[in-house]
C-alpha cells in the first residue's frame, strides 16, 4: 500500500514557503509521493478552479527533485496536447537523472476548452494529438538516437542523451484509459485501486517496486482492498439488489425502486388471493361446527355457497 499527497501549487495561498512547508510537512510524515497539477493560461474556465497563480509543474518537479530526499515526485496530470513531446521527454529525463529515479509522468488530454484557443491547439483532436505524444515521448525514452513519424508530430535522429534513470523508462499514468487500446502503465483515478500485484499507488496503479507499509492509517485500507477481501467488500456505495417496477406512464414521474412483494401479494394483484381464501373457508367451517376437510393439500370447506 502507497499513499500520496497532491501538492496545491495554485491559488492565493501557493507561494514558496507554502509549498516548502508542505512538502517537508509531506515527507516528515512518511507519505511515498507527491505530485503537481498543470495548467499553463489560466482562463477564466481554469480559474473557475484553479485560482492563479499557479506554479508550473514541470518546472516544480525539478524544485521538487531538490527539495525531496526519497519521495516520488510526478504530475497529476500533465496535459499533453499543450507542449511539444520533445520538451516533456527531455524535462521529464533531466528530473529522473536529477531525483535518481523518482519521476512519475501522469498525463491527460484536458478538459478547459478556453485555454485550448488561447494555446492554438485544436481542442477537438485532444485525445488523438495525447496518443500521438505519448508515443514519441516512449521513443524518446527508450532510444539513444531516436525517430518518430506520427499525425501531428515527426522528427528524425534526435540525440536523447541524458536517459531517465529507470528502465525502460518513468512509469506513465494515463487518466481516463479505460477506452484506451493500449492500456499505460497505470492509471490515475479518483479513488485508490488496486493493481494485479494488490499493491496501490496514488490515484492509480503503479510499477513493480516494493512497497512500502502505509502506516497504522493504512491498516483500513490495506484490509478492504486485499484479495482475500470479497469483491462485494471492496465496492464502495455497495447497495442490495432492488426490484424495478413499473407505473402508468400518466402517473409515473421517474423510476422507482421497491422491495421484491410477497407472493401472496403477486397473486392477489393477479385476481388471485388464496390465503385469505383458505382463511375464511376454516372460519366459516368453525362457525358451522364442521371440520375442514383437506383437498389436495388445501385446508377447504364442506359448504357449498363458499368460494
Amino acid at each position: 500500500m502507497k499513499f500520496g499527497v497532491n501538492l496545491i501549487n495554485f491559488g492565493p495561498g501557493a507561494n514558496p514557503e507554502s509549498l516548502t512547508r508542505s512538502v517537508n510537512l509531506v515527507e516528515a510524515i512518511g507519505y511515498h509521493l507527491i505530485m503537481s497539477s498543470d495548467h499553463i493560461a489560466v482562463t477564466p474556465d481554469v480559474s473557475s478552479r484553479y485560482p492563479a497563480p499557479f506554479y508550473e509543474p514541470l518546472t516544480t518537479m525539478g524544485w521538487l527533485a531538490a527539495t525531496t530526499q526519497s519521495m516520488e515526485i510526478g504530475t497529476t496530470v500533465a496535459i499533453l496536447p499543450y507542449r511539444s513531446p520533445l520538451e516533456i521527454a527531455r524535462a521529464g529525463a533531466n528530473v529522473d537523472q536529477l531525483s535518481g529515479g523518482r519521476f512519475i509522468l501522469g498525463v491527460g488530454v484536458g478538459w478547459a476548452e478556453q485555454e485550448f484557443d488561447a494555446l492554438n491547439v485544436p481542442f477537438r483532436h485532444r485525445g488523438a494529438i495525447t496518443d500521438d505524444y505519448l508515443a514519441a515521448i516512449k521513443a524518446l525514452w527508450t532510444q539513444d538516437v531516436a525517430s518518430y513519424e506520427g499525425r501531428f508530430v515527426s522528427f528524425t535522429d534526435v540525440d536523447t542523451a541524458a536517459r531517465p534513470v529507470r528502465e525502460p523508462h518513468p512509469p506513465v499514468w494515463v487518466r481516463g484509459c479505460r477506452r484506451r487500446r493500449t492500456p499505460p502503465d497505470g492509471a490515475l483515478r479518483r479513488r485508490l485501486a488496486p493493481d494485479q500485484d494488490t499493491r496501490v499507488r496514488f490515484q492509480g496503479q503503479g510499477d513493480s517496486s516494493p512497497a512500502r507499509d502505509g502506516g497504522p492509517r493504512a491498516d483500513a485500507y490495506t484490509r478492504a482492498l486485499s484479495e482475500d477481501t470479497p469483491a462485494h467488500h471492496r465496492v464502495a456505495h455497495a447497495r442490495r439488489p432492488a426490484y424495478r417496477r413499473r407505473r402508468p406512464a400518466s402517473t409515473r414521474s421517474g423510476p422507482r425502486l421497491h422491495p421484491r412483494p410477497a407472493r401472496h401479494l403477486l397473486l392477489r394483484r393477479r385476481g388471485h388471493n388464496p390465503p385469505r381464501d383458505r382463511m375464511e373457508n376454516a372460519r366459516d367451517s368453525r362457525r358451522k361446527g364442521r371440520r375442514p376437510e383437506k383437498r389436495n393439500g388445501a385446508v377447504t370447506s364442506n359448504i357449498n355457497t363458499i368460494r
